[in-house]
Formats: C-alpha cells, structure tokens, sequence
C-alpha cells in the first residue's frame, strides 16, 4: 500500500510514533496513547488528527467509558504494518 507509507512519511515525528505505538499496543484511549508514548495530551491529539486525515487511524467509542475514544489502526494500516516476510525469509 504505497499511499499509506507516503502519507507517513511526510508526518512529523510525533504522529508516526502514536502510529507505532498503536501498531504494537492495539486499540488504545488517547489517555492509553500519551501514557505509552510520554507526548503531552495536546500533541497526541493532534497527531492522531493527522493520522485520521491520511485513513490510517479510526476512532471508535470506547464502551467502557463513553466520554472517551478509542483509537485503531485501519484495516488497510494493519495489513501495512504485518509482517511482509514470506517463506525465503525464515531462517535454515
């Protein structure tokens, strides 16, 4: 999926870390996202506004709390993201 690492590449550093940090946590509150990250609550914010731009990130309702979003990686992102590695690959 070329347009997503495109997209990704001109992002600021920030939104591709909440974009890996997403990548390897699973869904997560943007409170989830600045606790596993350490960016402040504003920067999150708007990197995941930029991700939500670009189609690699959805925002979902969290059920446990409503007040709050939950945030996912698109199914395109997913499969940009998984393991791209084929059977030549694997180690002898």
């Amino acid at each position: 999926m070329e347009g997503t690492q495109e997209g990704l590449d001109d992002l600021p550093p920030s939104a591709k870390l909440v974009f890996k940090v997403l990548e390897y946590n699973g869904p997560l509150t943007q409170k989830g996202i600045v606790q596993e990250s350490m960016l402040s609550a504003r920067t999150v914010r708007y990197a995941l506004e930029r991700l939500e731009g670009i189609g690699v990130v959805d925002e979902d309702v969290y059920f446990a709390d409503a007040r709050q979003n939950l945030y996912k990686l698109t199914e395109p992102a997913q499969e940009f993201t998984g393991d791209e590695c084929d059977a030549s690959c694997t180690a002898d």
